[in-house]
């Protein structure tokens, strides 16, 4: 496996403007938006591509959008509605 950009930003060893961290999850601002409201959430854990999630890891990818869900909460967004997208 060769660098990956985002293992580095949840390392800390690129910095970010974070929104949301735990033991699973780093949220940050997107550094080129694309909405008024640009959040990308990801795994700490290094996950290639959605091809490279595993049957166990159902609960991972359902935490993830539950914590998507929160963060859209805690920035005012659930009453107006906001897009969430899966890049792959």
């Amino acid at each position: 496996m060769g660098p990956c950009l985002f293992c580095d930003i949840a390392a800390g060893k690129i910095p970010c403007t974070q929104v949301h961290s735990d033991e699973k999850f780093l949220a940050f601002r997107d550094i080129d938006p694309k909405a008024p409201t640009h959040i990308l959430v990801i795994p700490r854990r290094h996950i290639a591509g959605l091809p490279d999630l595993a049957r166990t890891d159902g609960g991972l990818a359902g935490e993830l959008v539950l914590t998507a869900t929160a963060i859209a909460a805690a920035e005012g967004l659930a009453e107006s509605g906001y897009r969430f997208v899966i890049n792959s």
